[in-house]
């Protein structure tokens, strides 16, 4: 039995990382951590959480296996450091950090321990991408093109519950984020060419609020991203492939050919729930003592595409 600690428990992918850990049979969570005394007490009550924390220093004493980090972006260097140090393995969601230089810093501590680091790159594992990597992987599918579109309605700093942040969400840092990896993961090549477009910072919170991305892979594969929080209509994210034999429309975990008829993902995974197959295979790569899909150390390159973007955009961030 695997047990595991959740921090950032009581926010929007706490309890996701919560419902989908409940699933999984050889995982008991142990504890829970977060700021606010009130929310996370009621939040063990309800979850039957023995213990719940306020105190970060407090969280790693406890008997924990492993730890997930659904925190605000700008702890996960740190946060991921002490928990290693502690004898953890850690999974930080994504971005892993919101600069380069942070994420080699956690990558370098997860070779000196020897522990697991995973980045939570909830889009390899989402059975739609899944069902286009198992083609690929089979020489049934090569991608020529990726057109992904991000769009929600955002104007104010509040998470995914309507709930305001302690942080300030970002197209590149956060949203970017998802394709730019997959992209990577799909084609299986580091763009070697990049550009970035940002529109004006909304006034209050201080980034842009549209952003346009380009990418090409040394073999010539290209992704062109859309991503905006202005967008009026259907929020989320949605991706086409278009491949030497097929074009392919996933919607998180539903798929479609190019002629919108659904394609049958039933057989993909053991589940059809990204966030439960990505808490999976950390839990499995914790008993198998292997690197997991989406480790630190294959986080690198989605961090020096977007590090890249910042310094060419002049990207502004809060």
């Amino acid at each position: 039995m695997i047990k595991i600690g959740v921090a950032g428990a009581y926010g929007a992918f706490g309890l996701k990382h919560l419902d989908a850990l409940e699933k999984i049979e050889e995982v008991t969570v142990t504890s829970v951590f977060g700021p606010n005394k009130e929310k996370i007490e009621a939040l063990a009550s309800q979850r039957k959480v023995a213990k719940a924390c306020t105190s970060y220093n407090e969280f790693l004493d406890q008997d924990l296996d492993a730890v997930i980090l659904s925190t605000p972006t700008q702890l996960h260097c740190e946060q991921s450091i002490k928990a290693l140090n502690a004898g953890k393995h850690t999974f930080a969601e994504i971005p892993m950090a919101d600069s380069l230089a942070d994420a080699q810093k956690m990558d370098a501590a997860q070779k000196e321990t020897g522990l697991i680091g995973m980045v939570g790159h909830v889009r390899r594992f989402n059975p739609s991408h899944q069902w286009v990597k198992q083609r690929i992987d089979a020489g049934e599918f090569s991608i020529q093109q990726m057109d992904a579109q991000t769009y929600f309605f955002r104007r104010t700093n509040a998470n995914a519950k309507g709930e305001p942040r302690s942080w300030t969400d970002h197209l590149l840092w956060h949203h970017a984020c998802h394709t730019i990896d997959l992209f990577i993961y799909q084609t299986g090549e580091i763009p070697n060419e990049i550009f970035g477009l940002q529109g004006p910072a909304h006034p209050d919170l201080g980034i842009a609020m549209d952003m346009t991305i380009g990418m090409k892979t040394p073999s010539g594969k290209l992704c062109t991203l859309s991503l905006s929080f202005n967008n009026d209509g259907p929020l989320g994210s949605f991706f086409r492939y278009i491949g030497d034999s097929g074009t392919y429309i996933a919607r998180y975990d539903d798929l479609v050919n190019g002629n919108e008829e659904p394609i049958d993902l039933s057989g993909v995974a053991v589940s059809n729930n990204g966030i439960e197959l990505i808490d999976r295979e950390f839990i499995n790569a914790i008993q198998e003592g292997r690197e997991p899909n989406s480790s630190f150390a294959q986080g690198l390159a989605v961090m020096q595409v977007m590090q890249e973007l910042e310094d060419q955009m002049g990207v502004l961030k809060v």
